[in-house]
């Protein structure tokens, strides 16, 4: 056998791999290789749009949270104005319930010292009827004289 023909068989079977790998094997290997591409891309672009969507879910958030707060201190001052509001009225009706009773204690304290002036003007009348029978040496007839024991009970 010559060399020359091996190395010229040998040469040809090389180029029929080349061209058998260049039309079969390759396209499959560089469709996978692009898929692959495709595929990561897709992925850092979703990626950015994720991180995007996060800083805007973020600052929707705090705004949010900051829409909260604002309500909530209302509340918290609405609240606090209704319980001044409920002291000062509740402080007003006790002024008005105090002064009501003040008034009808006085009212009762005045009816008691009319009572017990009648009482006393009854009594001293009574004492200055006896004094009067005792100097006198005879009794004094109440019913006779009650003109002159009302003006009596009156002067006192």
């Amino acid at each position: 056998m010559n060399i020359n023909a091996t190395l010229l068989a040998q040469t040809i079977m090389f180029a029929l791999f080349v061209w058998f790998c260049m039309a079969f094997v390759w396209p499959p290997i560089v469709a996978a290789l692009e898929q692959r591409k495709k595929q990561i891309a897709d992925g850092l672009a979703d990626a950015d749009r994720a991180k995007h969507d996060l800083e805007l879910a973020a600052k929707r958030s705090a705004e949010i949270l900051r829409e909260a707060k604002e309500k909530a201190g209302e509340i918290v001052n609405n609240g606090e104005k209704r319980a001044i509001e409920i002291v000062e009225d509740a402080k007003a009706k006790a002024k008005v319930e105090g002064d009501r009773i003040i008034v009808g204690a006085k009212a009762e304290i005045d009816q008691e010292v009319f009572r017990a002036r009648e009482q006393l003007r009854t009594q001293v009348s009574a004492i200055a009827l006896a004094g009067a029978s005792k100097i006198l040496g005879r009794e004094i007839d109440a019913n006779a004289h009650s003109d002159l024991l009302d003006k009596l009970v009156s002067e006192i």
